[in-house]
């Protein structure tokens, strides 16, 4: 494994000590970890984006019609 120097706030550094799983865990761990789930949570919305525009043309269509409008003025 190749390492690398990163510099990193006081503040960031103490944020990843409060979310670590266990006392001894390492930063790289705690970062891989991290990454994890960044990109399950990105490929989630990504998801649910694709379905929320398929979904739009869906209920336009359902919505919009001659029928409800004249519900609408009766």
């Amino acid at each position: 494994m190749t390492a690398t120097t990163i510099q990193l706030d006081k503040s960031i550094v103490e944020s990843l000590k409060e979310i670590r799983e266990y006392p001894r865990q390492t930063y790289n761990e705690l970062i891989k970890n991290m990454i994890q789930v960044f990109k399950s949570v990105k490929k989630r919305n990504q998801y649910d984006e694709f379905l929320h525009k398929i979904q739009q043309a869906k209920m336009k269509e359902l919505w919009d019609n001659e029928e409800d409008e004249a519900w609408e003025n009766a």
